[in-house]
């Protein structure tokens, strides 16, 4: 058994039981047995299932919102968020096992198929291995699950060995609904077992929410298999001189600190014409101070704990190299058990690795730059990328930072810190493998099959 503990004050919230390797036997022989009995449910089915778990979370919010904020630490209003987001990821998994069916090939546009005609069915991979991590505990699995679910795949899930509840009371919902049980089979347990999965032959794809060298690791693993893989990012924003600065500052200090900055798309690094940099630096560090930190069961909490203390402890050493390298603390960076005060800094050398690596923390990097040019430049300096953003009020500029800026999305007038269930979501650069958002996933999760008639008599 492997103890949950909650983030905020350290109890242990749960046990849940773990396998090891050589559980893989088991687990691949319900997967298997699984993957048949999702390829026998009609589209109907699984839309009326997916539909009956969306409204049963629903129903149930308050109660999935507690369960995160204890697990995850994420603040009550935060959790909130998180379920009304999955309660819209199931819905829009429904109608995708409605809508996605596949097209009409049009063979008679060629040349010498004048008679024939035909279609394409988007059919199941079969069994799919998800692996989720903490910081969305509810949402990223449903975007996992819902999906693979609507294609008519079977699933071994495992979840983040520190936010297991809210994947298990998902999956219990879901069967609550009318999947089968061996549809999902959830696998709580160490590297070991994550490695026997992940290089199984009988799992077709492997879907993977993490860390770069988790990500690197499952590569090396996974052998001849469709991989689809968000390991994280280091997000910019761009701020210009025509900019709504106080609207800037709002969106900005809530997309760095979201989550105490546990948020792969979460705002890192905010490039500002040096024309406003002081004005915006001041406005962001007065907004951030502002923030609320403690506990996150207070309605009026800002930002919760920390994973862990060793996230917290880990992120105030990261930036106390910054400091010692020659950046400029301008407030924040200090530890209370699990809560770390948010941080920006200015002035942070670009070899710092508060500058080069994701943080997944609340830090924020404050940098001016000369002009509209430099900012994108120094944007895309990074070897990987999910989101960006631009602030302008000139839509030559923020039409051509979309073409120009090299990242999965571009969030114009927004901070980098937005995502809608249905758009597609993932990364450019090193380390971008698929998409999600329902749609995406689904198509991702599902494989063409064509279907050709050729009418002989031409009638």
């Amino acid at each position: 058994m492997a103890p949950v503990r909650n983030p905020y004050t350290g109890e242990i919230i749960a046990s849940v039981p773990t396998v090891g390797a050589t559980a893989i036997g088991s687990v691949l022989q319900q997967a298997r047995r699984g993957r048949r009995t999702a390829a026998a449910l009609s589209r109907a089915s699984r839309a009326s299932v997916l539909e009956h778990t969306s409204r049963l979370v629903e129903q149930r919010a308050e109660s999935f919102a507690r369960l995160i904020v204890s697990e995850a630490g994420k603040t009550i209003t935060q959790a909130r968020k998180e379920v009304a987001r999955a309660v819209n990821t199931l819905s829009l998994s429904a109608a995708e096992a409605r809508r996605n069916a596949g097209e009409v090939v049009p063979f008679d546009s060629y040349e010498g198929s004048e008679n024939r005609q035909g279609w394409f069915t988007r059919e199941p991979l079969g069994v799919i291995a998800a692996i989720t991590p903490f910081n969305d505990p509810l949402n990223l699995v449903a975007h996992k699950l819902g999906p693979a679910i609507a294609g008519g795949n079977s699933v071994i899930l495992k979840p983040s060995a520190l936010t297991p509840l809210s994947a298990l009371r998902l999956v219990d919902t879901l069967v609550e609904a009318g999947l089968p049980e061996e549809v999902v089979t959830v696998v709580n347990g160490d590297a070991d077992i994550a490695a026997a999965i992940v290089s199984a032959p009988d799992v077709r794809m492997v879907s993977f929410t993490g860390g770069f060298a988790t990500g690197e690791a499952i590569a090396r693993t996974a052998g001849l298999k469709k991989l689809a893989m968000d390991l994280g990012g280091n997000a910019p924003v761009i701020v210009m001189d025509d900019a709504d600065l106080d609207e800037a500052v709002r969106s900005c200090v809530s997309g760095a600190f979201w989550a105490a900055g546990q948020n792969c798309i979460g705002t890192q690094r905010i490039l500002i014409a040096h024309q406003v940099y002081d004005r915006f630096r001041d406005a962001f560090v007065a907004r951030t101070k502002l923030l609320r930190v403690g506990d996150p069961l207070d309605e009026g909490t800002d930002i919760g704990p920390m994973i862990t203390r060793q996230a917290a402890l880990a992120i105030q050493a990261k930036v106390d190299a910054a400091v010692e390298q020659g950046a400029i603390l301008l407030c924040g960076n200090e530890v209370t058990r699990s809560v770390y005060a948010p941080a920006v800094l200015e002035g942070v050398p670009t070899t710092s690795s508060i500058w080069q690596e994701e943080a997944f923390a609340p830090v924020v990097v404050l940098q001016p730059v000369e002009s509209f040019e430099d900012a994108v430049e120094q944007a895309n300096a990074i070897d990987y990328s999910l989101h960006a953003g631009i602030f302008t009020a000139r839509l030559d500029r923020a039409l051509t930072a979309a073409r120009l800026l090299e990242a999965g999305g571009v969030m114009i007038n927004d901070s980098s810190d937005y995502r809608f269930d249905a758009m597609p979501f993932g990364g450019f650069k090193y380390g971008s493998m698929g998409r999600e958002g329902v749609r995406f996933a689904f198509e991702e999760m599902t494989q063409p099959k064509v279907v050709c008639i050729n009418n002989i008599g031409g009638v």
